[in-house]
């Protein structure tokens, strides 16, 4: 199956769990992959107003992949789902930090984009809200479909 790997936030800011970022950096070695880092612009996306809250100024991809995009927001840039459609693959395995928010946001606009958005939640973490990130792995499941249940399932 020709899949590829999109991986969400994994910067120092979301303090990701080592192992969670190990085991990305694995699978990212074993197919065309590409990752977003939040980024700080108060005048595009209202965080610290709103939330009192904001990401590191200089954050970092902690994963290697083979195209790193920044975002200012929730969703994933138009160039990300762009890079990703050209790769023309089956379906988007989709990774990372806050499966209820960016993640789920990342999930919305690869479906809309037509692509099949598949979540890894063994690699995957929640908000503040749920670190575990069951609700993401439910509201994902109840919106997209596909969920996956382990590394078994990759097809590698």
């Amino acid at each position: 199956m020709r899949q590829a790997l999109y991986i969400v936030d994994v910067q120092p800011s979301f303090n990701p769990p080592a192992a969670l970022v190990t085991e990305i950096a694995r699978l990212a070695k074993t197919m065309p992959s590409a990752a977003s880092v939040e980024r700080h612009d108060e005048t595009i996306t209202p965080f610290e107003r709103q939330l009192g809250w904001k990401p590191g100024r200089d954050d970092e991809s902690l994963v290697p992949a083979d195209r790193v995009f920044i975002k200012y927001g929730y969703a994933p840039p138009k160039e990300a789902i762009d890079y990703l459609r050209s790769l023309n693959v089956e379906r988007v395995l989709v990774c990372g930090i806050q499966a209820d928010t960016c993640v789920l946001a990342a999930g919305f606009a690869l479906f809309d984009a037509g692509l099949t958005p598949t979540l890894l939640p063994w690699l995957t973490v929640g908000s503040s809200l749920d670190r575990s990130g069951g609700l993401g792995e439910k509201l994902w499941k109840h919106h997209f479909g596909a969920v996956l249940s382990g590394p078994n399932e990759l097809g590698l």
